[in-house]
């Protein structure tokens, strides 16, 4: 399945796991060093870490970041049987996150020209490119600004690649102080460190949420709210375990109300917690997860974009980081994608600007909770073809040429976003809602969307492979493809 969030990396490396151990007996001979490697050591959630600690230095580990909250120790060690000689007392599970690490694939970006910038077709007094932000009228953006832009006393969190400090359209958006990298597990708060590197994605969410009203270029949806960058994505494109994790924790010690999340964390499409690889990287991020919600952040995923039916997962076609296909057969519901199907957590689809679930958006009959403008440029059936500018348009970042400027991408990705802008607009006209309640209140007030009857296949004649998007949606209140519907800004607001 073509999946726009992210490729699976193809290099090759060993992964070694040992899980909840027992204690070695005896002093086993030193091992040769190897190459360093990180690994995530867990300790009893509700304990201490200072007995998983000495055994991680025990083990010649060094403990790079401590996540005492909730039990979670990012280690380093070039032991390589560091994995089995730290279980013991103390420590419930370690498993290394090398060849874990899952990358973003944006998909193309299409950067809008200066001719067109001049040319735009948006009211001059207020954003000259928003003729061209079709998602806002879809969700009634312009309603809801008559009454709030948002209150910069929310503070979203952008975990993703970065977010470009010197766009016009972001500068004056971007609590600074409260950005940071979490690339390997570890907090950097240097404002280079949480500057984008290699990607405009991060750059390309933080716009469609908070772009500034400015008569610039773009408005994002709550233009009064704060965003922070908080990098999860390394040099490499690739997002690790570790990173998540440090993320979540980030959000719910720096006051953040809520956290965009458009990727997923693990180089197959699902997470499985009853396989013995994959538990403690489950157990780690649902920990952090949990942590966050209790703290009071609402985290909002996106579904994904492989037309994948997250309801009925039966096979997982996806591969390993060691370069071995893998395809798992009967998959159970133990098997997630994360961060997108952990409890509390709203899950997000995405339609293309005729209303219609886009080809690429996965689904799943009580898995997706809201759907949104993600766009879709394959799509049309209002009279004329498809083109880029049927994508989202927002701010973005040209790694290569260190340049900033607007372009349209599309993807749950951004479908995600407006899902999140909407949420912050909700909190800054109702303040102090639970992430439980703010959930609830995305959902009634969402406009409720039909199922399509039949089988849905929107580009049965894509060359090469006719049958890739066929999907099926099923339910009524809550349907497969929209969940409760379309998020709906002024609804929220009124």
């Amino acid at each position: 399945m073509k999946n726009l969030r992210r490729k699976t990396l193809a290099a090759a490396s060993v992964v070694a796991l040992g899980v909840g151990l027992a204690a070695i007996g005896g002093v086993a001979p030193a091992a040769a060093a190897g190459p360093e490697t990180t690994f995530l050591v867990l300790a009893p959630q509700n304990g201490k870490t200072d007995k998983a600690a000495a055994r991680v230095a025990a083990a010649n580990g060094t403990v790079v970041a401590s996540y005492d909250q909730i039990g979670v120790l990012v280690v380093r060690s070039t032991n390589p049987n560091f994995a089995t000689e730290v279980a013991g007392a103390g420590v419930e599970a370690a498993a290394t996150t090398a060849g874990l690490g899952t990358a973003l694939d944006e998909g193309e970006t299409v950067e809008v020209s200066a001719e067109e910038i001049a040319n735009a077709s948006g009211d001059p007094t207020k954003e000259p490119m928003y003729g061209q932000q079709w998602d806002m009228d879809m969700i009634h953006v312009p309603q809801a600004h008559k009454i709030t832009m948002g209150s910069p006393n929310v503070v979203v969190g952008v975990l993703d690649s970065g977010i470009s400090s010197s766009h016009p359209d972001l500068a004056t958006q971007i609590a600074k102080d409260k950005s940071v990298s979490c690339v390997g597990g570890v907090t950097n708060t240097a404002e280079a460190a949480w500057n984008p590197t290699n990607s405009d994605h991060g750059t390309h969410v933080a716009g469609t949420i908070a772009a500034a009203v400015n008569g610039v270029g773009v408005t994002g949806i709550a233009p009064g709210v704060k965003v922070a960058a908080v990098k999860v994505v390394n040099n490499d494109g690739y997002i690790y375990p570790e990173a998540a994790v440090c993320g979540f924790m980030w959000a719910a010690d720096h006051g953040f109300q809520l956290t965009n999340n458009s990727y997923y964390i693990d180089p197959w499409e699902l997470n499985c917690r009853n396989d013995a690889r994959q538990r403690p990287v489950w157990q780690a991020v649902q920990r952090a997860i949990r942590y966050s919600q209790n703290k009071g952040v609402l985290n909002i995923a996106s579904a994904g974009n492989s037309n994948y039916d997250l309801a009925h997962k039966i096979t997982d076609t996806g591969s390993p980081n060691n370069g071995t296909p893998e395809n798992r057969q009967n998959l159970t519901s133990a098997c997630l994608d994360l961060p997108a199907q952990a409890p509390g957590v709203v899950t997000v689809s995405a339609v293309g600007p005729t209303g219609q679930k886009s080809y690429y958006s996965s689904y799943g009959q009580g898995e997706i909770d809201v759907t949104a403008p993600g766009g879709d440029t394959r799509v049309r059936t209002q009279g004329r073809s498809s083109t880029s500018t049927d994508g989202i348009l927002s701010t973005t970042f040209n790694t290569a040429t260190k340049t900033n400027g607007w372009g349209y991408k599309q993807g749950t990705s951004m479908s995600g976003p407006h899902a999140t802008g909407v949420a912050a607009l909700a909190l800054s006209a109702h303040p102090n809602m639970t992430p439980g309640q703010l959930s609830s209140f995305l959902q009634r007030t969402a406009v409720s969307m039909s199922c399509p009857k039949g089988v849905y296949n929107p580009v049965p004649l894509w060359p090469g492979r006719p049958n890739d998007y066929d999907a099926t949606c099923s339910g009524g209140n809550r349907n497969g493809f929209y969940g409760f519907g379309m998020v709906d800004a002024y609804n929220v607001v009124k």
